[in-house]
């Protein structure tokens, strides 16, 4: 029943994943909206202070390696865009697609994995794997924007 509860609650909140990236869409790339989003989240780190959602060395492992993974995905398929000197995130018809696709794969991976560890490591591993890819996505945002500030300081220079 818990299992299920929790399913359903991360459709709605994939749900609401798609609407808040298209909302964001309309308004350009700043170091806030980058870096405030992966602060935030780490907060959730805390549940580690409790010995239910601690992980074992092999664990921290396979959920990093799965982030890392799923942080390719989501740096394949974002687009940038220059709008009137902004930076902007291109909405992504395949956005809702690979949502769908990772809820998925989280269900199924949950499921698996349940049989063997505890809901709370559950937890920890999938809250650790989340944390990785966001934060490793949002270093290629980074990345970007500094890229495309650097290249409009070297375009306004007056050539000589």
């Amino acid at each position: 029943m818990l299992f299920a509860a929790a399913s359903i609650m991360a459709v709605f909140m994939g749900i609401a994943a798609v609407f808040v990236r298209q909302k964001a869409a309309k308004r350009p790339l700043t170091m806030a909206k980058i870096i405030i989003p992966p602060v935030m989240m780490s907060t959730g780190a805390l549940m580690y202070i409790f010995p239910y959602f601690r992980l074992t060395p092999f664990e921290i492992m396979e959920a990093t390696v799965m982030g890392l993974l799923f942080s390719i995905v989501l740096i394949l398929t974002t687009r940038y865009v220059e709008k009137g000197g902004e930076l902007y995130v291109k909405q992504s018809r395949m956005f809702p697609v690979i949502l769908v696709v990772l809820l998925a794969l989280r269900i199924i991976m949950k499921t698996i994995l349940s049989m063997s560890i505890s809901p709370g490591e559950i937890g920890g591993m999938f809250f650790l794997l989340a944390f990785v890819m966001i934060v490793i996505w949002r270093l290629s945002m980074f990345i970007h924007l500094q890229a495309f500030k650097k290249q409009q300081i070297n375009e306004a220079r007056p050539r000589s």
